[in-house]
């Protein structure tokens, strides 16, 4: 098996395209084309994971923060960064990272958040705008189908959680062959008029090539006509954070205990205590302040996230409780849902993961 065919299969869940302009997630290092002997799952990339990718004969690391966020003018080992690059290429180990694309869907990072809390009826906190096209085109009746499920099995027509979504009419097209062409029906020289199906399917961005391309190949006619438009509806299934409902609403210590258990956090930190129950709760992992307020208009009893600066635990305004449980805490089962979404695809590969903490930062108890 080919690099290239796990990267695949992350990129499939995660679009690369879904990263913010910041991020760097991809393939940093490596030949997407080599035989892979074994990829290792893990949240950063350290020496000590390097190390521990050699010793299981593992030449690919998939990681969720990106080893690479700004551009290096040397490679020299005189940083943390630019050794583990050096011993990565030397050691012949591809680098891969799935960031906020991660982040960005909603079973991604905050979806594996929320199953750990056991949260219910999870929706994306911030929903991205101008994520979705609209494809307009028009077949013969009797090529309908055939054109509709080249387009469906090229990605499109997913709305939540139904597949295949698509809007239809039917109407009469008209068209008159010049010479040179090649019509599927109709006469060099004279007006044809053909029944058609107005077929209108929605897509999201990235997938506009290939869709386009299905849609040309099963297309009868010699020159296909379509319309794509860009659509202003939020993706409901994409974004940033996260927010959902306790089976049971918990009283406020009882749920910070819980939060203290499940993320082995040890240092979590929180606003004043508003004396009613949590139920609703909204989670970003990582660096969240940046979702503070949509926590607070999605009427969440508390947000959690990771790295929150002392001046903006302020910004809570006695609205929500807002806990900071750890940047390393809030993520680390991302590295679970990245072995368990290979290992779906690929139950018999070997897929491991990580047991090195990368966590940098210590609590004195």
């Amino acid at each position: 098996m080919k690099i290239i065919d796990l990267i695949s299969a992350i990129e499939v869940f995660a679009a690369p395209e879904l990263q913010e302009d910041y991020d760097n997630a991809g393939l940093i290092t490596g030949n997407g084309d080599r035989e892979c002997s074994g990829v290792l799952c893990s949240l950063d990339v350290t020496l000590e994971v390097i190390k521990e990718a050699q010793a299981s004969n593992c030449n690919l690391i998939i990681s969720h923060h990106p080893i690479i966020f700004k551009g290096l003018k040397r490679i020299n080992g005189k940083s943390y960064v630019e050794s583990i690059i050096i011993e990565a290429i030397k050691n012949d180990i591809a680098l891969y990272a799935a960031h906020t694309n991660l982040d960005n869907v909603l079973l991604g990072v905050n979806g594996m958040i929320a199953q750990k809390l056991g949260l219910k009826d999870i929706e994306v906190l911030q929903p991205k705008k101008r994520l979705l096209r609209r494809l307009i085109t028009f077949a013969p009746v009797d090529k309908a189908e055939e054109v509709r499920k080249a387009v469906f099995n090229a990605g499109a027509g997913h709305i939540g959680q139904y597949s295949e979504c698509s809007f239809n009419s039917e109407g009469t097209g008209t068209f008159k062959a010049e010479e040179g062409a090649n019509p599927y029906v109709g006469e060099i020289g004279k007006q044809h008029q053909e029944k058609e199906t107005k077929i209108e399917i929605v897509y999201p961005f990235y997938l506009e090539t290939q869709v386009v391309k299905a849609l040309v190949k099963h297309h009868p006619y010699e020159e296909v006509a379509y319309d794509i438009f860009t659509m202003e509806n939020s993706h409901l299934g994409m974004g940033s954070g996260v927010v959902g409902y306790l089976e049971a609403p918990m009283e406020e210590k009882g749920f910070l205990n819980l939060l203290k258990d499940r993320f082995a956090a040890n240092g979590i930190r929180y606003t004043s205590l508003l004396g009613k129950p949590i139920q609703k709760v909204a989670v970003c992992g990582g660096a969240g302040s940046f979702l503070l307020k949509k926590a607070i208009s999605s009427q969440a009893d508390i947000y959690i996230t990771g790295d929150v600066k002392y001046h903006e635990f302020f910004d809570a305004e006695g609205k929500i409780v807002l806990a900071d449980i750890g940047h390393y805490e809030s993520e680390q089962y991302t590295v679970e849902l990245l072995s368990d979404l290979l290992l779906k695809k690929f139950p018999t590969f070997a897929v491991l993961k990580s047991s090195v903490n990368t966590n940098p930062v210590n609590y004195l108890g």
